[in-house]
């Protein structure tokens, strides 16, 4: 998977389309990320104890890399990725 944690990226399609965030998290069997504070779901929590009351909580669920694309953060636009080999070691570059 090209897009790593901390990246940058902007949502393609879906709901929240053509909003940005950070990752957080990769799931890389499921090919899903978690982007920080974009598609939100709400999970009910109910109590356990009986002094506690029930919650309704909003998480930020996975989307697919598909529905991603990162951004640069030397041009600040999105862009594909591209894997160069320099001294030994891979890095990852803008196609742009």
């Amino acid at each position: 998977m090209k897009i790593k944690t901390n990246d940058k990226v902007k949502i393609i399609t879906g709901k929240d389309a053509g909003k940005s965030g950070k990752v957080i998290q990769i799931f890389s069997d499921d090919e899903r990320v978690v982007v920080e504070g974009l598609n939100l779901m709400k999970k009910h929590i109910r109590p356990r104890q009986k002094s506690e009351k029930g919650q309704i909580i909003e998480l930020a669920s996975p989307i697919h890399v598909s529905n991603v694309s990162l951004i640069c953060p030397k041009c600040a636009k999105e862009t594909r990725v591209a894997c160069k080999v320099e001294a030994g070691s891979k890095k990852r570059m803008c196609k742009k």
